[in-house]
């Protein structure tokens, strides 16, 4: 939209990575984001992303709609290898576009601007603000429940503990090396409540109490078996498993992303799936298929039944979970706002930094603001099917841009490079997901798809068209100024610039204010 956004979109042609990361590389004058992001802390990034609200509600919802306790946990593991096989293909374009923005970004570069905005602009409108919202509504469950044991927290009650979570979390994201921090705590605190919850399972069928686990009594359907609750069961899954694409947002603050990228994915993918399997297994060591489905908090009616008077510890660790993954979603899906306004896809306020933060402060408020408009509705369910949708239709495009790039550009430098047959196995996934997803939910998923195309004549409109009226770009510039001096943010490169300059003022003032000439007095001095 913006000339400086298109201006540094020239740069970034004749490398992948933006020209912001070759100056950094190479240390050059301009830096965009500061690299300080370690394999830790991109473990804990998609660790914290994917378990966070996924883990507390989704159980009811594959239950639900796989029919029996068996077929669940099945689901539940294939849908954790198909991420594995997702997060692969993903870390290929990750190292072969290195450039902040995710699957935007590959689809963009790969497809085209059109394709890439619509991947941007669904984003914005849709899958963003409703995950975030999901993750914290089920917070704000987790944190009421306790105050209300014989009823439903009020709907009003709810609404405003999410708008103290989602306004909370931009103060901690402001500051790259905070969040990361924030994010490393969380993420230990709720991988220590579901390995509580695993290891009571464990305890649990040492006791004898696996009826549920038997393969006579895990197949007993207790609902005629549907391809399409199947499917939607998948997209239950799927929803709980979001967020290891994540990490792809954040590359160019990745400490050495070509070696921690696909690491942070061997390590994160595998253990998430682990913890997934087997919570849900102690679930079903201390409930019935019937006491699941009945309850709205899975986990404090688990800890309700096996901790007695240490109960409380179950919605304290789902809410310090919850919370972390918002802080993480808040976090790495501002840089795709930012990544979408470097490109000249938003207004290039979001393309901002702060001068001294050097964080992207105007896309974090953008996120937060777009999150709270969610808050309109608080049916969890509805959110996740209509989210998943939506989701899963722009990861078939990423995987499907893979093999493209394979064969528009064989011979780019690809320092990862896996075999063409897990992009294919992806993509066969994702067609039986997307068609009877469809098939099952037409106006849940219609409406998404709705949302996508409204995003072509947006895209003709205000990217596409050039010659736009004069008072239109005046008042954008106003607009963007105003936005400039209230959030005390620039363009990368001027931050860069205005350090410098202190830098430079700062050497001049430590200088002597008298100076004796060395020159003369050398000249004075006879042989």
């Amino acid at each position: 939209m913006e000339k400086g956004a298109r201006h540094r979109n020239n740069t970034e042609k004749n490398y992948p990575g933006g020209s912001e990361s070759q100056e950094a590389d190479s240390g050059g004058g301009g830096v965009a984001l500061k690299k300080e992001i370690g394999l830790v802390s991109a473990c804990a990034i998609i660790v914290g992303n994917i378990i966070g609200s996924g883990i507390f509600v989704s159980p009811k919802g594959v239950l639900e709609n796989a029919g029996s306790v068996g077929l669940a946990l099945i689901i539940w593991i294939v849908t954790g290898v198909i991420t594995a096989v997702g997060a692969l293909c993903y870390a290929e374009l990750g190292v072969t576009i290195p450039k902040s923005g995710g699957d935007y970004s590959y689809v963009k570069d790969i497809f085209g601007g059109l394709a890439g905005f619509l991947r941007l602009w669904i984003a914005v409108l849709v899958i963003y603000p409703t995950n975030q919202a999901v993750i914290a509504l089920t917070f704000s469950n987790y944190v009421l429940q306790p105050l209300f044991p014989t009823c439903f927290p009020p709907e009003s009650g709810l609404r405003l503990l999410v708008a103290a979570s989602v306004q909370t979390d931009p103060v901690v994201s402001s500051c790259v090396r905070w969040a990361t921090r924030v994010q490393d705590i969380f993420t230990a605190g709720k991988l220590l409540a579901l390995g509580l919850i695993i290891i009571m399972g464990v305890v649990q069928i040492c006791k004898g109490q696996y009826f549920w686990l038997e393969p006579k009594n895990a197949f007993d359907n207790f609902q005629e078996p549907d391809i399409g609750l199947i499917a939607l069961a998948f997209l239950q899954g799927s929803f709980a498993y979001g967020g290891w694409n994540f990490l792809n947002y954040v590359t160019e603050e990745l400490v050495d992303p070509y070696k921690n990228l696909p690491r942070a994915i061997f390590i994160s993918i595998p253990l998430v799936t682990f913890v997934y399997v087997f919570a849900n297994v102690a679930y079903i060591t201390a409930m019935s298929p019937q006491e699941l489905l009945a309850s709205n908090a899975v986990a404090v009616t688990f800890g309700e039944k096996l901790l007695g008077v240490m109960a409380w510890i179950m919605p304290i660790s789902v809410a310090l979970s919850t919370f972390g993954g918002v802080n993480g979603s808040l976090f790495t899906s501002s840089r795709l706002f930012f990544a979408g306004a470097r490109e000249g896809h938003l207004p290039s306020v979001l393309a901002m930094i702060h001068v001294k933060r050097c964080t992207p402060i105007p896309a974090l408020l953008f996120t937060c603001i777009s999150t709270l408009l969610m808050l309109v509705t608080s049916d969890i369910y509805t959110l996740i099917n209509y989210v998943g949708f939506i989701n899963y239709l722009f990861y078939g495009v990423t995987v499907a841009g893979q093999i493209v790039l394979r064969w528009k550009k064989p011979d780019i430098n690809r320092p990862i490079k896996v075999s063409l047959l897990f992009p294919i196995i992806y993509l066969l996934f994702w067609a039986f997901l997307l068609v009877f997803s469809l098939w099952s939910e037409p106006v849940v998923c219609g409406i998404g798809l709705a949302i996508m195309v409204t995003g072509v004549p947006v895209y003709f409109l205000g990217i596409y068209w050039q010659h736009k009226p004069r008072c239109f770009n005046k008042f954008i510039e106003l607009l963007t100024l105003v936005s400039q001096k209230m959030c005390v943010v620039v363009y990368p490169k001027e931050a860069e610039d205005l350090k410098m300059k202190d830098r430079n003022q700062n050497m001049e003032q430590q200088q002597p204010i008298c100076q004796p000439p060395a020159s003369k007095d050398k000249d004075a001095v006879g042989p």
